[in-house]
């Protein structure tokens, strides 16, 4: 009997230590420990990020960081940290946290569109991926893979087709940008090079005069239309005369490019540069902005037309009126120009 009551303790005795360790085990491993209100966290991890980095960017959604440390370590995070966009759902355990952190590396949404140059393009894709913008600059005017890939540093922007794309949140500076080579080399299909061929241009120069189509028109419907006018002054030998191009010309020269100017003046007709249309003839020797594909498409699809002259309808806000003649042109520009004297706009 005595025997019997020592056996019966001790068996209770260890299922009162098994008891006490599952519900410490259950406590570190299973239990909720998100301090947010919201339905998931999303953390950043950098590429040459710690462990101690890693609990800081964590500590604040977090009940209770001791118990995930240990967790963390049970698990061998603490030497296997990996980088990217992890999402932590409300009431995650620190289980569910290491393995989100671990292994769940979710790709992001990067958007860009309406950059005027490669350091823009650069600034604002630093402010979606781990690389910064001095690592992405160097990668997008990099010598070697510009000219083994028939670009120069002028035309480098053509590579970029403003849209929305998948990446992974540390995609670092050269794979964001070979992989917009790869997207650039989709989009320019036999179809559309032959339309590009049909028109005189290369997939470059549909880019570039895109740029000054766009500068020209924020009214995608018109778009074609003055991408016809562009065309005809180009087949027909004629210097493009876009204020656009002038407008960049004088920025550039000045390298202000913040600088904001509604009215070209005659003196800025008078700027040394190839990108001012009105002094040199062709296209200028890259885009002087990223166009939309509303743009490039207007060019590789231009409406036929007999128009060479333009000027902005003050009676049709944002549209143009399109004039066959010199004499007609004429007397639509100064329609315009009483209405930009009448407005006070002298720059």
């Amino acid at each position: 009997m005595y025997i019997k009551k020592i056996i019966a303790a001790t068996a209770l005795i260890g299922l009162v230590i098994a008891g006490i360790f599952a519900y410490t085990i259950y406590g570190k491993f299973l239990s909720p420990n998100t301090a947010f209100n919201n339905d998931e966290a999303h953390v950043y991890i950098a590429s040459d990020a710690t462990y101690q980095d890693v609990k800081a960017e964590l500590g604040p959604l977090l009940k209770d960081e001791e118990s995930f440390d240990q967790v963390a370590k049970r698990k061998g995070y603490i030497s296997n940290i990996k980088a990217g966009h992890f999402i932590i759902k409300k009431g995650s355990s620190n289980n569910d946290i290491v393995n989100s952190i671990r292994s769940g590396n979710i790709p992001i949404k990067i958007s860009f569109n309406n950059q005027e140059r490669l350091e823009d393009l650069a600034g604002r894709i630093g402010q979606q991926l781990e690389a910064d913008s001095t690592e992405l600059i160097s990668a997008f005017k990099d010598a070697e893979f510009l000219k083994g890939n028939g670009f120069e540093e002028e035309t480098a922007l053509s590579m970029y087709l403003p849209n929305t794309y998948e990446f992974y949140w540390n995609t670092d500076a050269k794979a964001y940008r070979d992989k917009m080579f790869s997207e650039y080399k989709r989009f320019w299909t036999e179809e559309r090079k032959a339309k590009a061929e049909a028109q005189g241009l290369t997939p470059n120069e549909v880019y570039v005069l895109a740029s000054i189509v766009q500068k020209e028109t924020a009214k995608t419907d018109e778009r074609p239309r003055v991408a016809g006018v562009y065309l005809n002054r180009l087949h027909n030998g004629w210097k493009l005369d876009a204020d656009p191009t002038v407008i960049y010309a004088v920025k550039k020269e000045a390298n202000d490019f913040d600088r904001v100017i509604k009215r070209v003046l005659y003196k800025d007709l008078e700027t040394d540069s190839p990108y001012n249309t009105y002094k040199y003839g062709g296209l200028p020797p890259g885009p002087i902005f990223m166009p939309d594909l509303s743009a490039i498409n207007a060019v590789l699809n231009p409406e036929s037309h007999q128009y060479y002259f333009f000027v902005a309808d003050v009676s049709n806000p944002g549209y143009h009126l399109f004039a066959k003649t010199v004499a007609q042109h004429n007397a639509n520009r100064q329609q315009y120009i009483n209405w930009i004297n009448k407005q006070g706009i002298n720059r």
